[in-house]
């Protein structure tokens, strides 16, 4: 494995009919080997992106390259190192899954001998429907049955775009231990989806577009420990009749007779000092539960902070 990125996206730019910019001179890498995060709010471009990198859209201006291949100038072989996975189901319902596999196989050239398809229908537990009608499938199977064609010429790279909407969790759970094999295997993964608590867990690297913009592109855990706020709820000996107050308190919300919700800034006070400010003011304290800040506090802040 070369240390060239997997995918390249330089000053990319694509500007609708009507004048609508879906994405606005984007500039970042997808390094070999990770699982990379790509996420945004509705309408964000993130879509387009992967539309242009399927050679579904053609971009306005800039480059991008997959693999080392230039989308423009070798099509043919960044193509065939990519599989996409699409939000949407499509596929024709009256093939059965094992012959859905095999013209995917044969459209990209694929000899017989070296198919893989009982593989794939096995590695997305889809060997018991082998031989049924596509449109009898689940909704859950029928999204491994995408990731499946997605793979059926072996690319380097897999595009998952929204991949778990509408699953079920153990569905979901199967689709990722799916996921975590063709990591272990080498192959990078690019994922979009609106669960950002799976883009915590899963990624290496998280990219947020908005409003066609690139806002950030960090590894998780430098994301992560952006985010400043922090949650403490207490719970007192008895009901509390006023609720405390410090200027270092970003919020105080009453959560029950006797549970009180403060939310703070980490770079202003932590938790230890809280608890003392509030036994300095008389309170008895009987229990206290503490909340992390995570991807989607770090995600709203950046969202909103980069709204037009």
């Amino acid at each position: 494995m070369s240390t060239a990125p997997a995918i390249r996206i330089d000053r990319l730019s694509k500007t609708y009919a009507g004048g609508k910019r879906a994405l606005d001179d984007v500039s970042f890498e997808v390094p070999q080997g990770q699982i990379f995060g790509l996420l945004g709010p509705n309408g964000a471009g993130k879509s387009t992106l992967i539309n242009i990198l399927a050679g579904l859209v053609t971009k306005t201006s800039g480059t991008a390259e997959i693999w080392g291949f230039d989308i423009d100038a070798d099509h043919r072989s960044a193509k065939r190192s990519i599989g996409i996975v699409p939000q949407e189901i499509l596929f024709d319902p009256f093939f059965t899954p094992a012959e859905a596999l095999e013209i995917q196989a044969g459209l990209y050239g694929i000899p017989k001998a070296e198919r893989r398809t009982a593989e794939l229908l096995e590695a997305v537990a889809l060997t018991d429907k082998a031989d049924a009608y596509a449109r009898t499938l689940s909704g859950g199977m029928k999204r491994r049955l995408l990731v499946a064609k997605a793979m059926v010429h072996s690319p380097p790279i897999l595009v998952l775009d929204e991949p778990t909407a509408g699953v079920d969790i153990d569905l979901r759970q199967q689709l990722w231990d799916y996921v975590r094999e063709l990591h272990a295997r080498g192959v990078t993964v690019v994922l979009t989806t609106h669960y950002l608590e799976e883009a915590e867990e899963l990624c290496d690297r998280i990219a947020i577009i908005n409003h066609g913009k690139l806002v950030t592109n960090e590894p998780t855990r430098e994301l992560l420990a952006r985010a400043q706020e922090k949650q403490v709820v207490v719970t007192f000996d008895r009901a509390v009749a006023g609720l405390p107050a410090d200027d270092r308190f970003e919020k105080i919300e009453r959560i029950g007779e006797t549970e009180v919700a403060i939310s703070y800034s980490k770079d202003k006070v932590n938790a230890g000092e809280v608890l003392r400010l509030l036994a300095r003011e008389g309170y008895d304290i009987v229990d206290v539960r503490t909340r992390e800040p995570d991807l989607e506090d770090v995600f709203l802040s950046l969202t909103r902070g980069s709204a037009a």
